[in-house]
């Protein structure tokens, strides 16, 4: 099944059930253009090479993306062969690593999917893109290295400006870079150097490889990084995930992690791909892909609780229809909107999310609940519940149009503080009803800043360290002013205007140290160098 944030592919692909349904003109009978096809396909057979029934049926019938390991051999007479429902998928996703149209180089848009040589008959037409102009992104690329370069800086004492940045959009050119970041995964990284290596040479367990193997072609088959089977990108996606049911065997791998991987790859190599998704599955959604899949349905009451807040309309109607959140918002909260909203939006509600955590998924779900039900003439065509979840699966491409949405969700009124409140408050119902959760998942971390606090040595290089330790009882004179001596005591010397004294330091257990020239120096100028990023990366293309 085709990833809801990929292109569709092309109306009337051959070997598509619907696409050849939507060939047939209204009104028109079938019974004639069926004895033509037949006798299409008998002139077909006899023009056929003697490969070609061979390749046939060499190629397995089930699945999408179940492609031979060569293409079959095209017909003679420029006609292609329908020989099953997967034969239009690898037409459509580049089968053994031909182009569409016979040998013509593969287009691909901005964000790396492939562009259809013509739009499709019922296809939707989509919403234009928000282009920054040249000079602004020049200027955002600027503000940014100088954040990144000073990211410690930064996150303690402008933490604010990195959260408006965020909410403007994050260059692309430094967007990997920037997620890194903000999630701590960079962090992750420096403290295991060569765990992801290891985790990539050991063997993994055969009961998580086949359902990651099997999970692959379905990962955005439309995009450039994962379009031809077994592919760099599907090798790394490959690689990420087994890695990481080795790290969290006890959790081990589910489908909508998959997503959320592929997308990081689209951003940054894998080793960093890989620190980037442990940092989502522990800080930002512990508890989502663990077995029982309780944390997702507790959020999924906190959602609905919101919405009573945010539209009581659109929560009246879906309390009135009986339609529990876990049928909606599964997919939405657990790939982070990766399967649902247009890319433009995806990476703009992302950039908000690595920053802000999850308040920001469910702002994003609250906002798409009220524009869809939130009205009386909004619900005139949701009379019942299948109306009602087929009005959720189509939403209105405008309210997930990127300028519209991502100004919505910075001015709903939800924080996490709400957030935290109805976690308490639904927990608390859910232990009533339910018991006590059979999953204990790590705290959830709101945001890069309480997961910055979080890590120990990236605060502790900030704190300035006292150079004099005050004996207890005693006390500093105001500044500015200088403290009267006893008769027959000289002032020290000032550090700042002459030099370090070598003298002993009373510490607070009484005893002293000595305080040496070199060791001042030198913790001047750690004091310095932990205020900026310990090295000067290049961007990721």
């Amino acid at each position: 099944m085709a990833a809801l944030g990929a292109r569709p592919p092309p109306m009337g692909v051959p070997g598509s059930a619907k696409a050849a349904r939507r060939r047939w003109p209204r009104g028109m009978s079938r019974q004639p253009r069926r004895e033509e096809e037949e006798e299409g396909g008998e002139r077909r057979r006899r023009r056929r090479r003697p490969g070609a029934a061979a390749a046939a049926v060499a190629a397995p019938g089930g699945g999408m993306g179940s492609a031979p390991q060569g293409p079959p051999a095209a017909p003679a007479g420029g006609e292609q062969e329908e020989d099953g429902d997967d034969s239009g998928a690898r037409s459509s996703l580049g089968g053994g690593g031909g182009s569409e149209g016979g040998g013509g180089e593969r287009r691909v848009d901005k964000f790396g999917f492939l562009v259809a040589a013509e739009a499709g008959e019922g296809a939707p037409p989509e919403a234009p893109l928000e282009e920054v102009p040249l000079e602004v992104l020049r200027q955002r690329e600027s503000k940014w290295l100088d954040m990144l370069n000073n990211w410690d800086k930064w996150m303690a004492k402008k933490h604010k400006k990195i959260r408006l940045r965020c909410q403007k959009g994050i260059p692309p050119s430094l967007r990997g870079r920037a997620w890194q970041y903000l999630s701590g995964g960079k962090v992750k990284l420096e403290q295991n150097p060569h765990k992801f290596d290891d985790l990539d040479l050991a063997p993994g367990d055969p009961k998580w490889l086949d359902v990651i193997e099997r999970d692959l072609h379905r990962q955005f088959p439309f995009h450039e990084m994962f379009v031809s089977r077994g592919g760099h990108g599907q090798q790394d996606l490959f690689r990420v995930l087994k890695a990481y049911t080795l790290y969290r065997p006890e959790e081990g791998y589910c489908q909508a992690q998959a997503p959320i991987a592929a997308v990081l790859l689209m951003h940054m190599p894998a080793e960093q791909a890989f620190w980037c998704l442990v940092q989502i599955c522990e800080k930002y959604l512990p508890g989502y892909y663990s077995e029982k899949l309780e944390a997702i349905q507790l959020d999924g009451e906190i959602l609905f609780s919101l919405l009573h807040r945010v539209s009581p309309v659109a929560h009246k109607h879906l309390s009135k229809q009986k339609i529990d959140p876990i049928l909606y918002m599964t997919e939405w909260f657990m790939c982070a909107f990766s399967r649902t909203l247009p890319w433009s939006s995806v990476l703009r509600v992302w950039d908000m999310f690595f920053c802000e955590g999850v308040k920001i998924i469910f702002r994003v779900g609250l906002v798409l609940l009220k524009h869809t039900l939130g009205s009386s003439e909004k619900l005139k065509s949701c009379q019942g519940q299948y109306e009602t979840m087929e009005q959720l699966r189509a939403l209105n491409p405008k309210i997930m149009q990127e300028t519209f949405l991502v100004q919505e969700i910075i001015e709903l009124p939800v924080t996490e503080r709400h957030v935290e409140r109805e976690h308490l408050i639904q927990l608390k119902k859910w232990k009533e009803t339910r018991g006590e959760l059979q999953c204990r998942s790590p705290p959830r971390f709101h945001g890069a800043k309480a997961i910055s606090d979080s890590e120990p040595y990236s605060r502790k290089a900030l704190e300035p360290s006292p150079s004099i330790i005050l004996p207890p009882g005693a006390s500093l004179s105001p500044k500015g002013r200088k403290g009267k001596l006893p008769k027959g005591e000289k002032r020290r010397e000032d550090p700042g205007k002459g030099g370090w004294t070598n003298g002993p330091i009373p510490e607070e257990n009484g005893t002293q140290t000595w305080l040496e020239p070199e060791s001042s120096s030198s913790l001047l100028h750690q004091s310095k160098e932990s205020l900026s990023s310990r090295e000067s990366e290049d961007t990721y293309l």
